[in-house]
């Protein structure tokens, strides 16, 4: 039995460490952002679709996504955002749940699904349980800034076109508050995986 549990949280709010530190622990890991990047590679039909519908301007001088670029237009228009996720959510659910399955045939016992939107496409619903990485609006804004290169102002706006970060701690099974340093993030970690051990298991993956 292979159990899969959902790692989600806002913008910036530091899901991506959290699954670094599980993959450290030698934990099974599908990144589904990793995932979203892989299936708008050239020559992918989901790129195709995009530079149908949003135009040439997306892409680079190379012909890749530029992924900044269709930042802009889908964080500025719902209509827009909807239509990306028509054309990418199918094939990063897809591609997500052959990784997942390949992780259970090689006997991992716990699989983490890693995913900025299970909650608002209603997949931690399926799922074995769901962690919820949260920080306060001020750390997730000064976090944006700081690794996009955004205003204050472009910050709070793309956190205001997310669910509610309050709305996914709601539905959590457990909650990793990450407002401090990496230190007590370690520590928050290590309280929520010493009940989610208790109920399904040893997350290691390795032999």
């Amino acid at each position: 039995m292979t159990y899969v549990i959902g790692l989600t949280g806002g913008i910036a709010s530091g899901k991506s460490t959290v699954a670094r530190l599980l993959v450290a622990r030698g934990a099974a890991v599908v990144d589904a952002d990793l995932i979203a990047r892989q299936v708008v590679e050239p020559g992918q039909p989901a790129l195709a679709e995009l530079v149908a519908r949003f135009g040439a301007e997306i892409l680079t001088a190379e012909g890749r996504l530029d992924r900044t670029r269709l930042g802009a237009i889908v964080f500025a228009d719902p209509a827009a955002r909807a239509d990306l996720g028509r054309i990418t959510h199918p094939r990063i659910g897809a591609a997500s749940a052959a990784a997942i399955a390949t992780w259970a045939a090689a006997g991992a016992g716990v699989v983490f699904y890693e995913a900025a939107l299970l909650v608002e496409n209603q997949i931690h619903a399926t799922l074995a349980g769901l962690i919820v990485v949260a920080a306060s609006p001020a750390v997730q804004a000064q976090r944006t800034m700081a690794r996009d290169g955004l205003t204050l102002p472009a910050a709070r706006a793309r956190i205001a076109a997310q669910l509610p970060l309050a709305d996914k701690v709601a539905v959590a099974t457990w909650v990793i508050d990450n407002d401090a340093g990496e230190a007590e993030l370690v520590r928050e970690l290590d309280r929520v995986l010493a009940d989610l051990e208790a109920k399904y298991g040893a997350i290691s993956a390795r032999a």
